[in-house]
């Protein structure tokens, strides 16, 4: 098991470096996190949801994804509430002290995939959730040294050299750690490091002294990395002085902003994530992303002027495009009878496109293909609760496989879909950006570039780390 003494510590992206080493080998390998709390979710091959960060990881250890990987996600709807999914499929909306009682039935849920992973994999890796000495947490765990405890796992930690602190970080987690779970800790990793690794050596010495427990290893910092993210919003790019400029507006909810990975990547775009108090310039394509809490996020979104500047873009003559929650945004109205998202009611939308929503219980899941009504083929999955209805839905925006998807104006400027993945293969990320206004893009296909990253990050994990010395 992988824990970090932070979040963000490079869990996620040491047991998918690992997985693809140990799939090099011949090992069957699988990925195991869990509880994991993100709005970055993938449909799996059995039809459920999981984490983003364990969809990745299934693709570095080159097998097919499933719920077992991910058995509790949790997706938060507010400060204080979440939707728990148990085994791919939502259970229901609960808060904190509601999800604090349900933990022993989450447990099981978690206790029943791990016995299915271990039963047809050599070797399973699984991926802790924040840090392990979060003491208000540690009642009733069953995402750190709570599970690691009932199946008897040893446990590696990782830490973040590059935010400084490293060493009080490791020794102060193991610090807090009962007895038993401190023994429970085989040793660990120092993750992102710059510089000459011999002037870290009388630390990692002074570390080893203090704790009787190994370095086994120490992982560069790789610039560059194009890994999906668990949740965290990466807005670093390089792009050229004459490229389309595509604003996506950071809502308090936002979910599956992966989906804007390979625009961040594109040298001919220039992605900016418009957070609270930015002031944006003019656009050529403004995004309204996908929501875990559509009606907050549109009130959020009308309160900060979006409202006013979504009609000042149209007006001269930019694109819109709404994904999932967003292109239900877009609409005339989004209705919640049941209290799916939030306290039950409806919310007027934007009222730019001829469409309507409600809500209801039933998540649709699906890996689908296809292509845009004007030609560009894509692939990617639809996660959303609700059925839109509306006029608009004549001017499809896409045909998929199983049948048309999202909806276009009438004047071509503002269009819809509930596809995630929009961006991700070359001719459909083309083929937006050309009706954004962007001719020749020549796009990067996200998927070989993601495959390109699992590779040199093996590399460095083969490179740092002695996978014979590992428990």
């Amino acid at each position: 098991m992988i824990q970090g003494t932070t979040s963000d510590a490079g869990k996620s992206t040491l047991v998918a470096g690992l997985a693809r080493a140990y799939a090099r080998r011949g090992v069957a390998v699988a990925p195991f996190k869990p509880q994991n709390m993100a709005l970055n979710s993938a449909v799996t091959v059995d039809g459920g949801e999981i984490g983003r960060s364990q969809y990745l990881q299934a693709q570095a250890a080159g097998v097919a994804a499933t719920t077992d990987m991910n058995p509790v996600l949790l997706k938060p709807a507010s400060d204080i509430g979440a939707q728990v999914i148990i085994h791919g499929h939502a259970v229901g909306a609960m808060d904190a002290a509601d999800y604090h009682g349900y933990k022993k039935r989450a447990m099981a849920a978690v206790l029943a995939s791990h016995t299915r992973l271990v039963a047809g994999y050599a070797r399973v890796l699984v991926e802790g959730a924040g840090s392990p000495a979060e003491i208000n947490l540690r009642e009733g765990d069953i995402a750190n040294m709570g599970f690691a405890e009932a199946v008897d796992c040893p446990v590696i930690l990782v830490a973040d050299i590059d935010k400084g602190g490293v060493f009080a970080q490791l020794v102060g987690t193991l610090e807090l750690l009962a007895p038993s779970e401190r023994k429970r800790v085989a040793g660990f990793v120092i993750n992102r490091f710059r510089g000459d690794i011999g002037l870290l050596r009388s630390g990692l010495d002074w570390l080893e002294a203090r704790t009787g427990k190994p370095v086994f290893g120490v992982l560069p910092y790789l610039m560059g990395l194009h890994l999906d993210a668990e949740d965290a919003i990466d807005s670093g790019q390089t792009t050229a002085a004459d490229a389309l400029i595509v604003q996506v507006p950071v809502t308090p909810r936002i979910s599956n902003h992966t989906d804007f990975d390979a625009l961040r990547a594109h040298p001919r775009v220039d992605l900016q994530f418009i957070g609270p108090g930015d002031t944006p310039g003019p656009a050529d394509l403004i995004v309204l992303a996908g929501s875990k809490n559509t009606r907050a996020d549109c009130q959020w979104l009308t309160h900060a002027g979006w409202g006013e500047r979504l009609k000042r873009h149209l007006r001269y003559g930019g694109k819109l495009l709404g994904i999932c929650g967003g292109y239900q945004m877009l609409g005339r109205e989004i209705a919640d009878p049941e209290g799916i998202e939030d306290r039950p009611g409806t919310r007027a939308g934007f009222g730019l496109l001829d469409v309507s929503t409600r809500l209801d219980t039933s998540k649709h899941l699906q890996n689908v293909t296809g292509a845009l009504a004007s030609g560009g083929a894509v692939a990617g999955y639809r996660i959303h609760c609700g059925v839109t209805t509306g006029a608009a839905l004549a001017r499809p925006f896409l045909q998929l496989d199983d049948g048309p998807d999202g909806a276009l104006s009438a004047d071509g400027q503002i269009a819809g879909t509930y596809l995630h993945g929009l961006f991700d293969t070359g001719a459909g990320c083309d083929a937006v950006l050309a009706w954004a206004g962007l001719d020749g893009a020549a796009s990067i296909d996200q998927a070989a570039r993601r495959e390109a990253s699992l590779e040199r990050l093996a590399d460095a994990v083969e490179a740092a780390i002695d996978l014979d010395a590992l428990p």
